[in-house]
């Protein structure tokens, strides 16, 4: 495991918050999964909280060594949730299982943004990104199945866009592998998988955990060095 650029003290304790889990019956089936992922992935940090929260996710603790975490990304998503940080998606099924609880983001997805794609012969996500060109300057960017988005979002990078956090984890055998690396060597805060494997499910669930981390730190008022609170905002609990 790589070394923590983060510490967050006794939020990563024998406590744990899902904000997903909303009866008696879910939060013991998420408490037990969590424990059984502490014990195998370790605990020292948001990064191995993120690690077990992607394990989890597709019933795999070898998940937990194929995550691969560039410049600060949970800080970065920290800092870009506490300003309410436009959130972008490549599908709508990360979309949809994204938190809506916890922060005050708006959450969108690229394919709302298409027009084009048809004409340009280039998939309906990557003309979505093209399309928002500079609204991914300080957004998050959640891409969990389409690699050419990914790719694309790399080339606006190179063009001068700056995301605040990409969240990269396309899954298959065409363009998922060398996307991923792509994203490792921009230079931009990210999380992604290495190889093949991720997906939807590994993609919505390291970004659920960083909001998990935001809404406790709000809750407890422990923000991390360069995380400014939203003194302002409250935490909604709201779906």
């Amino acid at each position: 495991m790589s070394r923590e650029s983060l510490h967050n003290g006794a939020t990563t304790g024998n406590t744990y918050t899902d904000l997903g889990a909303t009866t008696e019956e879910a939060l013991e089936i998420s408490a037990k999964s969590r424990r059984l992922a502490r014990e195998t992935i370790g605990n020292s940090g948001y990064e191995d909280r993120i690690r077990q929260r992607c394990a989890i996710a597709v019933g795999d603790f070898a998940m937990a060594d194929l995550i691969r975490f560039r410049e600060e990304p949970v800080l970065s998503g920290l800092r870009a949730l506490a300003s309410g940080a436009l959130v972008i998606t490549d599908i709508r099924m990360v979309q949809v299982g994204i938190l809506k609880k916890g922060h005050r983001s708006d959450i969108i997805c690229a394919l709302d943004f298409d027009e084009g794609a048809g004409e340009h012969g280039i998939t309906r996500t990557s003309q979505g990104f093209i399309n928002l060109g500079e609204r991914i300057s300080g957004a998050i960017v959640v891409i969990g199945n389409a690699p050419s988005s990914l790719i694309t979002v790399c080339r606006g990078v190179h063009k001068g866009y700056r995301p605040a956090l990409v969240i990269g984890t396309p899954v298959g055998f065409v363009n998922a592998k060398e996307s991923k690396e792509q994203l490792r060597e921009t230079g931009v805060p990210s999380i992604s998988t290495e190889g093949t494997r991720g997906g939807t499910p590994v993609a919505v669930a390291a970004m659920n955990e960083i909001i998990t981390i935001h809404a406790e730190l709000q809750d407890n008022r422990q923000y991390p060095q360069g995380v400014r609170p939203l003194e302002q905002t409250a935490v909604s609990h709201e779906e």
